[in-house]
């Protein structure tokens, strides 16, 4: 349960780590006594068992080849590595979701390609089919299809479109890993799935970590060796890369973590069903993300929409609730992204963000709405969500 002091914490990872401090003592004493820091029986035993995970029965027989894991050193690092894998050339497009954390365009556009922003559903908040059919070009290679707040994407119908054009697509489950669609699971529903193991995310280590999972064997060796400097062997270098490992103490504490993940998932979505009876009847103007049919969500985030957010943040803010805002603005209007906007105009003429707004006047506008309702509150294994609900209640 939560433990209450003069805040309540959005993720309360203090609870956690007093719930499993005998074995995350151990198994950290374990490394530091080792002398092995970098890779080594740790990090080989955590891809393993991350693999073993993904490639666990979700509910019904599955005909698909095997994962296979390879950590990192962040989900972002994750990202970039997947998007070099995949081959992605300066000039390329890939189409991602107009409302997400920036980690998605940001790789693209850091590597030289070019991110083209799709719509979402005003619902469930994920990406749009029909906004991605509609802004394919030649130019196209692929989609970035974003598992927001931790429920899957629309693989089925992405993947529709990336077969009829010939497109790659890239799973981001940094908020996802243990979610499931019908019968797969986050981190097996792209051609390249990641995830972040950021401290916050439902399964996070103690600093930033990531993980690649694709069940071609030809990609995972070449992210293998992407992530480590261009090379399989040492000293020789077959390409450039990255150096970006994950350091064996975290991944000890992940192996910890792994052991009571699937059981924090249920306590996270009952907290989450809580919420949602509450919301259902509470008569406010409060709506709880869609849970698409046949999908299951970590609840990274217990996210709604708020009609009038303000005064909803004001009365969590009275009440002493946390709450955080998952995102504040579609992608599009971020400064570092206008230079995409066809109709661009230099930023110091009139500003950024009123040139985003007029360029996307008849374009994007879910998104951009979704950025002005959200509201995220704490929904973590370790938060008394009852105790807060007795809050929502008397506040609104």
């Amino acid at each position: 349960m939560l433990i209450l002091g003069i805040m309540m914490q959005f993720v309360n990872l203090t609870g956690q780590r007093e719930a499993y401090r005998e074995e995350l003592e151990a198994a950290e004493r374990a490394v530091l006594d080792s002398g092995c820091y970098i890779g080594g029986p740790q990090v080989k035993a955590l891809e393993g068992e991350l693999a073993d995970f993904c490639n666990s029965d979700a509910g019904c027989d599955r005909a698909e080849p095997e994962t296979h894991a390879i950590t990192c050193a962040s989900g972002t690092d994750a990202l970039t590595i997947a998007l070099m894998a995949l081959g992605l050339k300066p000039g390329d497009e890939v189409i991602v979701p107009d409302f997400t954390f920036i980690a998605p365009a940001e790789c693209v556009d850091f590597l030289g390609g070019i991110p083209r922003f799709a719509d979402i559903d005003p619902e469930t908040l994920q990406i749009d089919p029909e906004s991605v059919k509609a802004r394919i070009s030649p130019k196209t290679r692929g989609i970035i299809g974003v598992d927001l707040f931790g429920q899957c994407a629309p693989f089925m119908e992405l993947r529709r479109i990336a077969d009829e054009h010939e497109l790659w697509i890239v799973e981001d489950a940094a908020q996802a890993f243990g979610a499931t669609s019908g019968a797969r699971r986050a981190c097996t529903l792209g051609d390249i799935s990641i995830t972040s193991f950021y401290p916050s995310k439902p399964l996070g280590c103690y600093g930033d970590g990531g993980a690649i999972f694709t069940s071609d064997v030809e990609l995972a060796e070449k992210v293998r060796m992407l992530a480590n400097h261009g090379s399989r062997e040492r000293y020789l270098h077959e390409t450039v890369g990255l150096n970006s490992r994950l350091d064996a103490l975290q991944a000890a504490i992940l192996r910890v973590k792994l052991r009571h993940f699937e059981e924090e998932l249920k306590v996270r979505r009952e907290n989450a069903r809580k919420y949602d009876e509450f919301f259902s009847s509470a008569g406010a103007r409060i709506v709880p993300q869609k849970i698409a049919s046949g999908n299951t969500s970590t609840y990274a985030q217990y996210t709604v929409l708020a009609e009038n957010r303000d005064a909803f943040i004001a009365k969590l803010d009275a009440a002493g609730i946390p709450h955080c805002i998952h995102y504040p603005q579609a992608l599009h209007e971020q400064p570092c992204f206008i230079k995409f906007l066809s109709d661009y105009v230099p930023a110091p003429l009139y500003g950024t963000r009123g040139i985003a707004k007029t360029i996307s006047e008849n374009e994007n506008r879910r998104a951009e709405r979704a950025a002005e309702l959200v509201v995220s509150l704490p929904v973590c294994a370790f938060t008394d969500v009852d105790f807060i609900i007795d809050k929502l209640r008397a506040a609104l």
